[in-house]
Order: C-alpha cells, then structure tokens, then sequence
C-alpha cells in the first residue's frame, strides 16, 4: 500500500513546508513525493527541514500540472477545508486511508494538498474522486500543509499495519475491470463534451456547470476501464448518427 501511495503538494509557495512534508512522509514509511509547479524547488530550506528525509526531496517528481501528477492513479483524494459548488464524498483521515488501502491493490492512489493560502481550485478538484476533512477545532482550524501531510501519512501507515494478512496471492481483477486512470477519465471527458457539442446538448446552459457535475459523477461511480469503453462507444455512435443526418439534410 505505502509504495503505491503518492503525496501530492500543489504550487507550495513555502519551501520549509516541502520539507517538513517530505520528513512526515519519512516517518511513516512513504517516499513517493509529487511536486506540483513548487515556487522554490530545490532549496537549502527544504532539506534543512527535511531533516534526514533528503532522499525522499532528492526522488521528488516535480510536474507542470496535477493531471502530469496524477497519470496512472486509479484513486484520488483532495484536502479541502471550502464549501463547493459540487459535492464529492467527503472523508475523514481514517474513512480515506482505509480507502486508500483498499483501492492500492489496485493501482497507484493519492492525496492532493492544495497552496497554503487558496487550497485547490474547482478545476483541480474535478480530478479526484473525493474530499479529506481534518476535523480541527472549529475556534482554530489553521493547518499547516505539512502538519496535514503528517495526519494522512499516520493514517495510512496505521491502516496498513492493521490490515488483516491474507495467504495466498490477491484476487486477480480483469484488466478491464480496474477502475480507469486519471488520464483515460480526462480522455472520456473530452469526447463527452465534443459529443455534447455535435448534438447541440448545451443550448443555452453553461457547459462548464454541466461538465463539473458530470465529471463528479463518473467520479463517485469509479468508472472502470470497460465501462469508459462502453460510453465511448456510445459517444461515437452518437457522433456518428448525427453526421449521417447532417449529410442527409
């Protein structure tokens, strides 16, 4: 579970925070640190405060873009203190990690921190398959990145530890049974709003609401790999019929 689990950190304006994350990763046994659009990457600062995790700062996969950052996950959870206009399931730190567990035999799964002052923006959000909330005091509820990086790492290190050992090799899921990546979501999404647009869907809506609650959907279902197939499929015949009839008329 720990090896398939990425920390993701988002446009982190602060360097010290880079460290002081890549140090709480250490301390429970993850390594697979993502950067993504750091402010100041490298710095003396981080490894400073990194203090001793300087090989988890040194394998550091620095991207351009969450989505770079995510390609591959089968499961993504985001820290998110805001109200939103579209609703994911919503975690505690012991609700997601025991999520994480389970979806980790899977593929790679990961936790999304968003900037220290403005988190993640919607569009980021749209991403991932569910929100983390870190019940603080409601009088006081300011949380370092890193001190939230630490509370998640705990929790998915102790949901490891607790999981019940099992003989024998895993259940083998059908390759097309796994729940679809990040990147064949994104490409699933692309094609919905084309076909949306050659069969004159929006009207007069807004294709951005439409397509932020679509994407929450497809989301909370986990849409496997067959099943993104199929809706292509249907996408293109759809495509299709509407490009015989235009040809007709």
């Amino acid at each position: 579970m720990l090896d398939n689990t990425r920390i993701v950190l988002v446009n982190t304006s602060h360097p010290g925070n880079i460290g002081a994350a890549a140090r709480a990763m250490k301390n429970m046994g993850l390594s697979r640190l993502y950067l993504v659009e750091p402010q100041d990457h490298p710095s003396y600062e981080a490894y400073s405060r990194a203090a001793g995790a300087d090989d988890v700062l040194a394998d550091a996969v620095v991207t351009n873009s969450l989505t770079d950052a995510l390609t591959g996950c089968v499961w993504v959870a985001a820290t998110s203190a805001r109200e939103r206009a579209v609703q994911w399931p919503i975690y505690q730190p012991r609700q997601c990690a025991k999520v994480c567990l389970e979806q980790s035999w899977l593929g790679d799964v990961a936790i999304v921190f968003g900037r220290e002052r403005t988190g993640l923006t919607n569009e980021e959000l749209e991403a991932c398959n569910g929100l983390v909330h870190i019940p603080t005091n409601p009088e006081y509820n300011s949380l370092n990145v890193a001190a939230a990086v630490q509370v998640l790492c705990y929790e998915i290190r102790m949901a490891a530890l607790s999981r019940t050992q099992v003989d024998g090799a895993k259940v083998k899921i059908p390759r097309e049974d796994l729940p679809a990546t990040t990147e064949q979501l994104d490409g699933m999404y692309r094609h919905l709003y084309q076909t949306m647009e050659d069969i004159h869907f929006f009207g007069k809506t807004n294709p951005e609401v439409i397509m932020r609650r679509l994407k929450s959907l497809f989301n909370r279902a986990q849409t496997t790999r067959r099943e993104v197939a199929i809706l292509r499929g249907i996408f293109s015949a759809a495509q299709g019929k509407k490009s015989g009839h235009s040809q007709q008329s």
